[in-house]
């Protein structure tokens, strides 16, 4: 697994050869798309930040990978 990159400007992150669109929910909570279908939330709580899947497009490993580069760039 390559490590994802998050583009907050065009609201994605680039994990491999794929872009997840990167959707708000909450304050703290987005959800993640692929071609437009959710697979996962990525949530930042208790000071870390967490992958959620919905369903077996993507794995919580990779989905807390894209979760941890997405809140490091919005904190950046």
């Amino acid at each position: 697994m390559s490590t994802p990159v998050a583009d907050t400007t065009s609201h994605t992150v680039t994990s491999g050869a794929t872009t997840y669109s990167v959707q708000p929910l909450e304050r703290d909570q987005f959800t993640v798309l692929n071609a437009g279908v959710p697979v996962g939330r990525i949530v930042y709580t208790f000071g870390a930040a967490n992958g959620v899947p919905e369903g077996e497009g993507i794995s919580e490993e990779e989905l807390t990978a894209i979760a941890e580069a997405w809140f490091a760039a919005l904190d950046g």
